[in-house]
């Protein structure tokens, strides 16, 4: 059966073109987009500070001290700058799938309904299938992105963590558990940075492995000060977190003493001089100052902004080493 043009039907359907603008396709079809590109954007609004942002600057810093390198490991470094943009792709395709993963489970979306009804499913900007659907088209999306950019082995890495953290309990049954996935995510993602930066895989190199070291043991000496203000959530749904195990003094002094130690080993280490030294060990020690006198919900939540501002500062130390940065203290043979 065949239409020809004097047909109702033909003629309905020519009506309804000739009455349908182009630019409310355009402008409906852009809306769309925009909606749910923010709705993607609230799923890791919350980690731009603790993850994005201080993985971002330290591929960027330590590939350019790679990309200054004398050691022959380095010889096939490529150009720092054009890679930012795959770098932040790398990282944001990674965190996405652990933080729907995190934002999925049902008491996590009752608890944002309170504390963060903004958030994409409190919101009901998705629905929870929607989201699940969404988790698992990313995590192989993640891995084929590092495969084509680098990171392959970080990407598989955060898979694995990400899973163990949110799905069989390794953020809830032991803080020592928890502690160790946060310092393996951390190195994950700061190394698989650096490696999307350079564009070549990471030598195992004894001095680049040893500064990998150092940040495993600063986040899993320190990473339970985002503990410290939730401790009231923590404490309902049983979690292991070191203030409910060691109580909140003890958890305190923890994070007091260790910040103490590391904000001024890490310059000393670096050999950056005066300057870098006395940033380091005063933003420190506000730091384990406010975590030791500061103890409401607010104040710990500043507090642990400032703890990733450090951090922050603490990825760039390479570059400020006496003006020789990583090529001469880390990697040169």
């Amino acid at each position: 059966m065949s239409l020809k043009s004097g047909d109702p039907a033909v003629k309905c359907l020519e009506s309804s073109l000739e009455r349908q603008d182009p630019r409310s396709f355009v402008t409906t079809t852009a809306e769309r987009l925009a909606f749910h590109g923010y709705s993607l954007w609230l799923f890791t609004y919350s980690d731009l500070k603790t993850i994005v942002g201080p993985s971002l600057v330290f591929g960027v810093a330590n590939g350019l001290a790679a990309q200054n390198s004398s050691n022959p490991a380095f010889r096939n470094v490529q150009e720092i700058t054009p890679r930012i943009p795959l770098v932040a792709v790398w990282v944001l395709t990674n965190l996405m799938p652990f933080v729907i993963n995190n934002q999925t489970a049902t008491d996590a979306i009752e608890e944002d309904k309170i504390n963060k009804p903004w958030r994409t499913l409190p919101a009901e900007r998705m629905t929870l299938p929607q989201a699940k659907r969404l988790m698992l088209a990313l995590y192989p999306l993640a891995i084929t992105v590092a495969v084509h950019t680098g990171g392959t082995a970080q990407s598989v890495s955060l898979v694995v963590l990400g899973i163990w953290y949110n799905n069989f309990g390794g953020g809830d049954k032991s803080w020592v558990v928890r502690n160790v996935i946060n310092a393996l995510g951390y190195v994950c993602f700061t190394s698989g940075a650096m490696e999307v930066a350079i564009g070549m895989p990471l030598p195992f190199e004894a001095r680049l492995i040893r500064w990998f070291g150092i940040i495993a043991a600063i986040i899993f000496s320190t990473v339970h000060l985002q503990d410290m203000y939730d401790q009231t959530g923590d404490r309902v749904k049983g979690r292991k977190t070191v203030p409910l195990v060691f109580g909140d003094t003890g958890a305190r002094w923890s994070i007091a003493l260790a910040m103490t130690l590391w904000g001024w080993i890490c310059p000393r280490y670096w050999n950056g001089g005066t300057l870098l030294l006395m940033m380091s060990t005063l933003v420190a020690a506000s730091i384990a100052a406010r975590s030791l006198t500061l103890r409401t919900v607010d104040s710990d939540r500043l507090t642990f902004k400032l703890w990733n501002a450090w951090m922050t500062l603490v990825f760039t130390m390479p570059l400020a080493s006496q003006g020789q940065g990583l090529r001469q203290v880390v990697f040169s043979g």
